[in-house]
């Protein structure tokens, strides 16, 4: 070997002998100032493998499937990433009796403030655009946690299953389990469609947190033929779909909020013709037989959805007879 390369050896490895003198009196620092923690993590004890040197898979449920195992992603956060470093409850001090509990909790007996449950969350979750409207959202507002929906601890998550995740949301929407199991609905119980086909729980910047940015926007992702423009619009409907709909569930088919012609006449004043009619200056039921019009056969038993077939809006060109305003074709 030449003179040359031998002194390139030689600094190399004081070079190497002085990087590993370095990092052994960094851990130690470390290891003083982290305390029992920092003196676990200095012997290679650190985050879930000090975590599970108490608890063990005896009493701690198989999670090695989900997002959060272990096994499923070396990137994956551990115990402390939830948790906190919790350096008193890892290694407790001799002079306390109790085991002092971790940083953050998130069962119900010992959870820790909600901010700071789903802050704990949000440090990894803030990147999904999902969530971009979680801050000042109606979950948010109404202190709900991610814990309270979500479950960490196991392979199996009922909000991230489409078949259980309404049985999720139902545990606090109890009035929406009522609607959806009336005779018209959305096919929810069914099982081929569930909550976040509509609505964003992580906040949105329609109402009621629908996934788009309003009611009928959110509607024309699946009934686009509604979406028109029509020549002949029909106002309710553009304003918005629940004026006429509860879109959870009724007891009227097509999922109105009330039957026609009670439905229509809570904005159109009932049909009168020849003086006959509700409206018409006749009292009570009055009919005109010689006529063949009366009240009944105007309105009281009849829908108007016989006539106005196009509710929704009509592209009726005419502009005599029938007349295009009325909707009929």
């Amino acid at each position: 070997m030449s003179l040359r390369r031998r002194k390139s050896a030689t600094v190399l490895k004081g070079f190497g002998m002085r990087i590993k003198s370095s990092m052994a009196i960094a851990g130690l620092c470390l290891a003083g100032l982290l305390g029992p923690f920092g003196t676990a993590w200095a012997a290679g004890e650190v985050g879930a493998k000090l975590c599970v040197t108490c608890h063990d898979e005896e009493d701690l449920p198989d999670m090695s499937k989900s997002a959060h195992g272990f096994a499923a992603d070396a990137r994956a956060p551990d115990c402390i990433t939830c948790h906190g470093p919790s350096p008193t409850h890892a290694k407790k001090p001799p002079e306390l009796k109790d085991r002092p509990r971790p940083d953050r909790m998130f069962i119900r007996t010992y959870a820790s403030p909600v901010s700071e449950r789903n802050a704990a969350c949000m440090s990894c979750h803030t990147k999904d655009p999902k969530r971009a409207h979680w801050a000042g959202s109606q979950h948010e507002n109404a202190d709900v946690a991610c814990s309270s929906c979500h479950k960490i601890h196991g392979n199996r998550d009922k909000v991230m299953n489409r078949a259980t995740q309404a049985e999720v949301c139902y545990t606090c929407h109890k009035e929406q389990r009522s609607q959806v199991n009336r005779l018209s609905h959305h096919p929810v119980p069914e099982g081929k469609m569930t909550c976040s086909d509509c609505h964003n729980p992580h906040g949105s910047v329609g109402p009621k947190l629908v996934k788009r940015d309003s009611t009928n926007a959110t509607c024309y992702t699946c009934h686009a033929e509604k979406r028109g423009p029509f020549v002949h619009q029909h106002e309710p409907v553009a304003e918005d779909c629940s004026n006429c709909h509860n879109p959870h569930g009724s007891a009227v088919a097509g999922m109105l909020k009330a039957r026609a012609p009670i439905l229509c006449q809570q904005c159109h004043t009932p049909h009168v013709a020849g003086g006959v009619g509700a409206l018409g200056g006749q009292n009570g039921v009055a009919s005109n037989f010689s006529s063949g019009k009366n009240t009944v056969n105007l309105w009281q038993g009849r829908s108007c959805l016989n006539c106005h077939t196009q509710i929704h809006g009509s592209n009726n060109p005419s502009t005599s007879n029938p007349t295009p305003q009325l909707m009929t074709r």
